[in-house]
């Protein structure tokens, strides 16, 4: 029956617990892409007939498995605090969408308790409210944490092709749909009624079967992007200009070679060029001796606000010729929002984060010398407004720019590669990805890797890195699709909600009627 568990809650618990260390090995550094599908399986199960409060503890334990285990590498400096605090709001916000899946599972079948309606009209509402859920957790609080929605689980697998045509959100609803409409087909035991597996089969098919959406050959660029290793971590024991110093050595084998242009990552310059005359006459020599532009990135000081900045830098311009300020400076990490209070319940941590960067508006788009370059800092590289309008001003090529010193020897670096690979599928274009200590790699437009350099070590990469123009569906549709096959769910919830409470309340008097009679 539609209105009932499909699990007893001693049984749902330990599934739930299961199955968010399931979904957790689909994604790198272990990328087994297919658990995606069984994890989001077991979590949906646990969900079917729960009351609320049951789908509150399930929803619960399922986040807490998959979260603890899957941003661990925030222990590696830090310690437990900030792991236990952000799996813990993930955690509470994941249960409470939890709640909206088994609505969803409780007021469509009565409304619409066809067969067909079941297997088609069900999970999509399933898979709109997940999509949604993942939309609401990666936009608040603050600017939200989209780290680990289901799409990007694919970015080491073959179905990743899709996001080129519906964007990360749209990949995710479809996967989430697969997942539920094969669980309806089997509550209705299909092998009995075989059409009942076809819308299964159905969007399974739109996964496995539709390529990558084309853009448009338009050249090279000669990039050279230096890897320094150098001591860019929050607690690394350094002096002043060390990163620098690092960087520049590990620019070398690229002077006298001709290139369009020098990369640099996220921190690479540790001062300040638009306040220390040094440095900026060190770049301007820099730039001299490459004879190309620099792309940096610096923190930056304008006024009284400071900022994570990535500029274009030229020997004999007037510099920086451009800037970028990192459009989402991450909580915790790169400021504290009200401090006040988060420094009463832990003053030595909080502490810890003097600066407090304040969040760019100016657009992630560099002209290079008559080539658009797409930008997005570090964490930047997973909110999809910084990566859409990157397209959408010109961007031929990608450039991310991240400094991954403070999670040395943890899963965090991979992960963020795997975004950094599907930002590339799904835009069709190439990503140079450059870290202070690694993991560094240029991926093609189709999302394969065509050079890099492994962690820990200082090394430069010399890659004709292939440019291409025209914008995908994903670019161009992203926002509608992230309201259809998302936000849409919630009136939708409510009108069943509505429409339910209202049938409810009508039954009892037509009983009434039916005895007066």
């Amino acid at each position: 029956m539609p209105g009932r568990p499909v699990l007893p809650l001693w049984l749902a618990l330990p599934v739930a617990v299961a199955g968010g260390a399931v979904l957790d090995l689909a994604y790198p550094d272990i990328g087994i892409w297919p658990l995606a599908f069984v994890g989001a399986a077991m979590t949906l199960l646990t969900l079917i007939g729960r009351s609320a409060w049951g789908a509150v503890a399930v929803g619960a334990v399922f986040a807490a498995s998959f979260y603890l285990l899957h941003i661990a590498w925030i222990t590696r400096y830090l310690g437990p605090v900030p792991w236990f605090a952000l799996a813990g709001v993930e955690t509470v916000l994941s249960a409470v969408g939890a709640i909206a899946i088994t609505l969803a599972y409780r007021w469509l079948p009565r409304v619409a308790p066809a067969r067909w309606a079941r297997v088609t009209l069900l999970p999509a509402l399933v898979a709109a409210v997940w999509t949604a859920r993942e939309q609401f957790m990666g936009s608040w609080p603050y600017t939200g944490f989209p780290w680990a929605r289901l799409g990007m689980s694919q970015a080491d697998g073959p179905l990743a092709e899709l996001a080129s045509w519906l964007g990360v959100s749209g990949l995710s609803f479809v996967m989430a749909f697969v997942v539920a409409a094969a669980i309806e087909a089997v509550r209705m035991r299909f092998w009995r009624r075989p059409r009942l597996a076809a819308p299964a089969v159905a969007a399974a098919a739109l996964l496995i079967l539709i390529p990558q959406f084309p853009t448009t050959d338009a050249g090279t660029m000669r990039v050279g992007a230096v890897q320094g290793n150098g001591p860019s971590g929050y607690f690394d024991e350094r002096n002043s200009y060390d990163v620098y110093r690092a960087q520049l050595a590990a620019t070398q084998p690229l002077v006298g070679e001709d290139i369009d242009v020098l990369l640099w990552p996220e921190g690479g310059v540790d001062s300040d060029p638009l306040n220390d005359e040094s440095m900026a006459k060190a770049l301007d020599e820099l730039s001299k001796k490459v004879d190309a532009p620099l792309i940096i990135n610096a923190a930056t000081e304008r006024g009284s606000k400071v900022y994570n900045s990535s500029m274009l830098w030229q020997a004999g311009a007037e510099n920086p010729i451009a800037t970028h300020d990192k459009t989402h400076p991450v909580p915790m990490g790169e400021y504290v929002p009200d401090r006040w209070f988060f420094e009463a319940l832990a003053p030595d941590l909080v502490g810890l984060i003097q600066r407090e960067y304040t969040p760019g508006t100016n657009p992630p788009f560099f002209d290079v010398n008559g080539v658009g370059v797409g930008l997005a800092i570090c964490f930047d590289v997973i909110y999809d407004d910084v990566i859409w309008q990157g397209a959408r001003d010109g961007a031929e090529v990608y450039m991310f720019q991240t400094n991954n010193a403070d999670f040395r020897g943890t899963d965090e670096n991979v992960q963020q590669l795997g975004f950094a690979r599907m930002r590339a599928i799904e835009t069709g274009r190439a990503v140079v990805n450059i870290s202070t200590v690694g993991t560094s790699q240029v991926i093609g437009p189709d999302g394969s890797v065509i050079d890099g350099l492994a962690a820990d070590t200082a090394g430069a990469l010399l890659v004709d890195v292939p440019l291409r123009t025209g914008l995908t569906p994903a670019v161009v549709i992203g926002p509608a699709m992230q309201w259809v096959l998302g936000w849409s769910a919630l009136p939708v919830l409510v009108l069943l909600g509505v429409f339910v409470r209202r049938r409810t309340k009508a039954a009892p008097s037509a009983k009434d009627d039916a005895a007066e009679v």
